[in-house]
C-alpha cells in the first residue's frame, strides 16, 4: 500500500485514492486550514491559507524536500510523500496570510450572522499573529441584494471564490462572477441576472466567512445558542441528509449533511426552506371526535369535534373502527417505516381483513438534475419504497391510493383510517366524496382538509423534525434519524400513538420496532446493525 508520511507519522492509502494534501494529512488526524478549497469544486489555490512544506521520501529512505511552500489543496500525494503541517515556516506564513486578510475586513463580528462559526475568527485565533500591527478603521459593510435568498456583504468577502465556482460547477447557472481585478475586485451576479436558481442557497454554507447571508435566517439566531440534530429531508424522495438547527423547540434552519451516497454536500432550496409548516398556527393540535360520531352519512359542516385525552384515544379509537366493520387504512409515505409497520399491525388487531394501501404519493413535475450530479425529484414524500414494502410485509398485493379510492367507492368499506402529515394541500373535494357514506373516518393529518369534512375523528400528525425513525430514498437507501425538537403541546407522534395501540409497555422505541421488522423480512435485514450515518443500501435484499 501506499505510504505517506505526515508530521513524522505514516499513513496508509489506497492504490487508487486521488487524494491532495489536505486529505491526506485528515487521515492522520491533522487539519490544514483552508479557505478556498471544496471537496466538491475545482480547484484554485487562491487564498494561500493552505501553504505547507512537502518533498519526497525515496526507496532508499532518503528524503528531498521541495525548497519553498506549496499548497496543498493543489499538491496531490503518492507513495512517499512527505508533508509538513507545523514547522516555523509553515506558521509564519499562515499568520501572514491572516493578516493580510484582516486588513480590510471589516470587524463587525458582533452583528454578522457567521460569528461562531467563521473561518476567518478560528483561524485568527489559531494561527494569526500575536498582535494587530495595523491601524484600526471604522468598519463598513456594503450590502448588495444578489437573489431572492441571499444577501452579499461585500466588504466581508476575502475572494475564495467557492459560490463563483458553484454556480458555474454545481448548479450550472452561472449568475456569480468576479468584477474588476487586483485591490477592487468583488463578488457580483451578472447584470439582470440574480442569483435565483434551487440551490442558492449552498452558497451561503459555501462562504467560509460573513459575506454571504441567508434572508431567512439573517439575525434570528446566534449559532451558539442553536442545537443541531443529524436529520433527513422530508421534502422529496432523494432524502438529503440534512442537520435540523434549533432552540427551545423552533427551527431556525436546515442545513445539508455531508452524504456521498446521497446529496454529497448540498440540498435544494425548497428542502432548506421546506420546514416553516412546522410552526404554522393553523396546524392540528388536538385529537378530537366528532359529536355522534357513529352516526352514517355525511357530517355537516358546521359540527365540531370534542378534544379527547389521548389515553382515551387509543382504547375508544379502536372501540368506533371496531364497531363500523370492514377497514380501510392509507399508510402515509410521510410515516416511518417503524410507525407503518405499527400502524399497519394495528390495522390487523382490529380488522384481520383490513385493506391496507399506501397513501398518497404527491408529485410535482418531473426529476430536476444539475451539471454536478445533484437531483430535486419530482416525488414529494419521503419514504414511498419504504412504506411499499412494509404494507407489501402485510398483504402482497401492493396496493396504492388509487386502489384505496376503488375500494371505497365500490362500498367494500365501513370505516377508514387515513393518515397523512403532508405539509400542503394534498385532496380536493372531488376525491374526498366517497368517505362521506362510510359509518366511520379517521384522518390523521397536519392540517385540515376537505377529507375532514367526513371525519370521525381528526389527529394531529407531526413534521420530520418531530419524529424518529427510518426512511428509505428512492435509491433504496434506508437513513435512520432522531427526533429534533418536541411537537406542540398536545400533539403525539404517530409512533407513540400506534406504539399504546398495540399495547407497548414504556416510551415508544423506533430501534426496537426496527429490529422486530428487520427479523422478519429479508427486505430489511440489513437494519438488524447499527446504521452508519450515511445509512444503508437496502437493493441487496428483496426492496425493489
Amino acid at each position: 500500500m501506499p505510504v505517506v508520511i505526515v508530521d513524522g507519522q505514516e499513513i496508509e492509502i489506497g492504490a487508487d485514492e486521488r487524494l491532495n494534501c489536505i486529505e491526506a494529512a485528515r487521515r492522520a488526524g491533522k487539519e490544514i486550514p483552508h479557505y478556498c478549497w471544496h471537496p466538491g469544486l475545482s480547484v484554485v489555490a487562491s487564498c494561500r491559507m493552505c501553504l505547507i512544506e512537502t518533498g519526497q521520501r525515496d526507496a532508499a529512505g532518503k528524503i528531498s524536500m521541495v525548497p519553498k511552500l506549496v499548497p496543498g489543496c493543489q499538491t496531490p500525494v503518492k507513495d512517499g510523500t512527505v508533508i509538513v503541517t507545523e514547522s516555523q515556516l509553515v506558521k509564519e506564513s499562515r499568520a501572514r496570510v491572516e493578516e493580510a486578510l484582516l486588513i480590510d475586513h471589516p470587524i463587525d463580528c458582533p452583528i454578522c450572522d457567521k460569528a461562531g462559526e467563521c473561518l476567518l475568527q478560528d483561524y485568527h485565533f489559531e494561527h494569526g499573529q500575536a498582535e494587530r500591527r495595523a491601524d484600526l478603521h471604522a468598519f463598513t459593510s456594503r450590502k448588495r441584494d444578489v437573489g431572492p435568498t441571499v444577501t452579499l456583504f461585500v466588504d466581508r468577502c476575502i475572494m475564495c471564490t467557492r459560490c463563483v465556482r458553484f454556480t458555474r460547477e454545481v448548479s450550472g447557472t452561472s449568475e456569480l462572477m468576479v468584477t474588476s481585478r487586483g485591490a477592487k475586485e468583488e463578488i457580483d451576479v451578472f447584470p439582470g441576472f440574480p442569483l435565483d436558481n434551487k440551490l442558492a442557497g449552498n452558497v451561503v454554507d459555501l462562504c467560509p466567512v460573513g459575506a454571504l447571508g441567508d434572508k431567512d435566517f439573517l439575525y434570528q439566531q446566534r449559532v451558539w445558542f442553536l442545537k443541531r440534530e443529524a436529520n433527513v429531508c422530508g421534502g422529496c424522495s432523494a432524502g438529503c441528509s440534512i442537520h435540523t438547527e434549533y432552540n427551545q423547540d423552533a427551527v431556525y434552519r436546515l442545513k445539508p449533511r455531508e452524504n456521498p451516497h446521497v446529496n454529497k454536500w448540498w440540498m435544494c432550496d425548497d428542502g432548506r426552506y421546506g420546514w416553516h409548516h412546522l410552526h404554522d398556527s393553523a396546524r392540528v393540535l388536538a385529537a378530537g371526535r366528532r359529536r355522534d360520531a357513529h352516526r352514517s352519512g355525511h357530517a355537516a359542516a358546521g359540527e365540531e369535534f370534542d378534544v379527547i385525552e389521548w389515553a382515551d384515544v387509543v382504547t375508544r379509537l379502536r372501540d368506533d373502527l371496531k364497531a363500523a366493520g370492514r377497514l380501510a387504512v392509507a399508510v402515509s409515505p410521510m410515516l416511518t417505516i417503524e410507525e407503518a409497520w405499527m400502524l399497519c399491525a394495528v390495522a390487523r388487531s382490529i380488522d384481520p381483513e383490513a385493506f391496507l394501501s399506501v397513501g398518497h404519493v404527491p408529485a410535482e413535475g418531473s426529476d430536476e438534475t444539475f451539471p454536478g450530479g445533484f437531483t430535486i425529484r419530482a416525488e414529494k414524500c419521503p419514504n414511498r419504497k419504504g412504506v411499499e414494502a412494509v404494507v407489501a410485509l402485510f398483504d402482497p398485493a401492493g396496493r396504492s391510493w388509487g386502489d384505496l379510492l376503488a375500494h371505497v367507492e365500490a362500498g367494500n368499506a365501513d370505516a377508514a383510517w387515513i393518515t397523512g402529515g403532508y405539509p400542503a394541500a394534498w385532496i380536493d373535494e372531488s376525491t374526498a366524496a366517497p368517505f362521506a357514506s362510510l359509518a366511520c373516518v379517521v384522518v390523521q393529518d397536519l392540517f385540515d382538509s376537505p377529507l375532514v369534512r367526513h371525519a370521525a375523528w381528526r389527529l394531529p400528525a407531526v413534521g420530520f423534525a418531530e419524529r424518529s425513525g427510518t426512511w428509505v430514498n428512492v435509491a433504496h437507501r434506508a437513513q435512520t434519524f432522531g427526533q429534533a425538537i418536541k411537537p406542540p403541546a398536545g400533539v403525539w407522534p404517530e409512533g407513540r400513538l400506534y406504539w399504546n395501540m398495540l399495547g407497548r409497555r414504556g416510551l415508544y422505541d423506533p430501534g426496537a420496532v426496527r429490529q422486530q421488522i428487520a427479523g422478519s423480512a429479508a427486505a430489511f435485514a440489513a437494519l438488524a446493525g447499527e446504521i452508519p450515518a450515511t445509512g444503508v443500501d437496502l437493493r441487496m435484499g428483496q426492496l425493489a
